[in-house]
């Protein structure tokens, strides 16, 4: 790597600390980390299964099921090989390429993630709201399009961000990332030169994608409860809301952790770094593994069928 008025030009490798201020006892806090990250690809996988087999469970919202467990395990595998490398194996180094892809990635899958969340808040608007249309509004083709549509709005609004990093900062003043995965502006702080059209664009995909998904939810389920407490029967109101229970705790789990991280990098500068950079950690490592744990307890059409496969050794899913 080359310097320039102690600057570095162009590095080819940058290295991941880990937990900044907790590097001596990484190496357990990646225990609980790895046990997370194995209940969450087997669970998602679990659910990608039941649903790919069971025709009775081709219906929106376990489609939509299928779509956050796929993004959830692809989620997880960007982010914790490298992890545990760091903490376990004291490898921190990764090379600059490497580094932005993992930075794309990531947060491609949590935009998709977000863009999910936010069809299955419409999905339950729909068949709570106005269940007779719900069939015909959430065809197979809107499925398509929907599941077409938060991927390509994910890559579009990420791409101008490794692009600009890529393309536009050339000097850094280290190649010391204090973070254990690369994310945009952890990387981005690293530059000798002016950042502020970095932090504009960020401020801009997080608000676009965060912000206008968080609205919709939200809008969504008021219109929701308003009518549910309505209903004159008790228990009607309570299946209604035990319905939509799980996408609120995913809801809230996800979208809580996504803002704290979010702001904590630019305006968090009085909160301890080890306290920041592991709240980020669980931000991705949480949804994937609380998510099939939700669902699989409070769907009961998952609940059955992985019931029936752990009970029955004929179950042709074994």
């Amino acid at each position: 790597m080359l310097t320039f008025n102690g600057s570095v030009f162009m590095p080819s490798v940058l290295t991941l600390i880990g937990i900044p201020g907790l590097e001596s006892v990484q190496c357990w806090i990646g225990i609980p980390f790895c046990v997370m990250d194995l209940i969450a690809l087997s669970g998602n996988s679990l659910i990608l299964v039941i649903v790919k087999h069971e025709n009775s469970l081709h219906r929106p919202m376990c489609i939509f099921l299928a779509m956050l467990g796929a993004t959830d395990i692809a989620l997880s595998t960007c982010i914790l090989p490298k992890m545990l490398g760091i903490f376990w194996f004291h490898l921190p180094d990764i090379s600059f390429e490497a580094c932005l892809l993992q930075m794309g990635l990531i947060h491609s899958f949590q935009a998709i993630e977000s863009g999910v969340l936010l069809a299955m808040a419409l999905d339950r608007y729909v068949a709570i709201c106005n269940p007779l249309r719900h069939a015909s509004i959430f065809s197979r083709q809107l499925l398509t399009h929907m599941g077409v549509g938060v991927t390509l709005r994910a890559a579009i609004l990420v791409a101008p961000c490794l692009v600009l990093i890529k393309c536009r900062l050339k000097h850094y003043r280290t190649v010391v990332i204090s973070h254990s995965y690369c994310e945009h502006m952890a990387l981005v702080k690293l530059a000798a030169e002016d950042i502020r059209i970095h932090k504009i664009i960020g401020l801009f995909v997080a608000f676009t994608i965060l912000g206008l998904d968080i609205i919709v939810i939200t809008v969504s389920y008021i219109s929701i409860f308003i009518p549910v407490f309505r209903l004159p029967q008790k228990e009607a109101r309570f299946k209604a809301f035990n319905t939509c229970i799980a996408h609120i705790c995913v809801f809230l789990q996800f979208y809580l952790l996504a803002f704290f991280s979010f702001l904590t990098h630019r305006f968090g500068s009085h909160i301890p770094p080890c306290v920041h950079i592991l709240l980020s950690n669980l931000y991705l490592l949480v949804p994937p593994f609380l998510n099939p744990i939700v669902y699989g307890v409070k769907t009961k059409q998952i609940r059955d069928h992985v019931l029936k496969i752990c009970l029955d050794p004929k179950h042709p899913d074994h």
